[in-house]
């Protein structure tokens, strides 16, 4: 408690959870997640042919958490795009990353370095929107834990959930990819800290939502800032939850975390089975230079 004290971690976390998102983390939110639609097989090719759908396939990546998200609690899904800002926005990081002449912008985002501190950006803004989805539901449905444990796990992870729709937006349709069926990181923590968000806004976890709120961005974005440097597509609670599945199902964890963390060879193609998360770097960048 006194070293809690003398870091003045209240205080940080409270400075910290008043931050403003807007422009400087939803402008690296949309950055990376239309870096993601980029690193698609087809994407290039679909701005190419028809940019209304590759518009409406960046907007579903940079929005579909809030638009699932009001979809459950009966609100219009178009609600959110009222917000003419963020819209536009989010739009021009679309036309950068697309059309820039010479491919400089999406170079100069995509260099790892520079990537690195837009994932830890982005990670921030997925914990204040699992955070928001949970007090949101908290409000509409006082009594409904589970209520509020989905809809921040929507807002954390709508984007991803929402991807066989996004597929058909582009004339795709693989719905073994389904993010329920092989579930990524992002996927995994959002739903483990809807979890957390539940038991302190129920008053069953001894901690504010300041602190909270900090100590989770700090795990998210370190967390993915390590997996990004290093390429790595694993996850940080396989080992709990390959023990947890075995103990409490009798089977190691299904989806087979193993073959996630390595990329395929140079000549074979990508595996079916693989979604956005799951793709190393190179393969990624060749699929863009390919179709380019």
């Amino acid at each position: 408690m006194d070293v809690l004290t003398v870091l003045n971690l209240g205080d940080i976390a409270q400075a910290f959870s008043k931050m403003g998102m807007f422009p400087v983390f939803d402008l690296a939110y949309y950055i990376v997640s239309i870096l993601y639609l980029k690193y698609e097989p087809g994407s290039v090719e679909v701005s190419r042919r028809s940019p209304v759908a590759s518009w409406l396939c960046a907007m579903l990546y940079c929005f579909g958490s809030y638009i699932l998200a009001d979809i459950m609690l009966g609100s219009s899904p178009v609600d959110y795009f009222q917000h003419n800002s963020h819209i536009l926005l989010a739009s021009a990081v679309w036309y950068l990353i697309f059309y820039c002449p010479l491919n400089l912008f999406y170079k100069c985002v995509s260099f790892l370095p520079i990537k690195l501190v837009l994932v830890a950006l982005k990670e921030v803004v997925r914990t204040r929107k699992i955070a928001a989805g949970v007090h949101h539901a908290h409000h509409a449905y006082h009594h409904g834990f589970f209520i509020m444990v989905i809809v921040g796990y929507v807002k954390g992870s709508g984007v991803a959930l929402m991807s066989n729709f996004e597929q058909l937006l582009r004339g795709v349709w693989r719905p073994e990819t389904n993010e329920i069926l092989n579930m990524s990181f992002p996927t995994k923590a959002s739903l483990y800290g809807a979890i957390l968000f539940t038991m302190q806004e129920a008053h069953w976890l001894p901690v504010s939502k300041s602190t909270l709120i900090l100590i989770f961005t700090l795990f998210m974005a370190t967390s993915k800032v390590v997996m990004t440097a290093r390429h790595s597509h694993g996850s940080p609670f396989a080992l709990i939850e390959s023990w947890i599945c075995h103990l409490l199902f009798g089977s190691p964890l299904a989806g087979g975390e193993e073959d996630h963390h390595h990329p395929p060879p140079a000549g074979a193609p990508s595996s079916p089975l693989k979604t956005k998360e799951d793709l190393s770097e190179g393969a990624r960048k060749r699929k863009v230079k390919k179709a380019e």
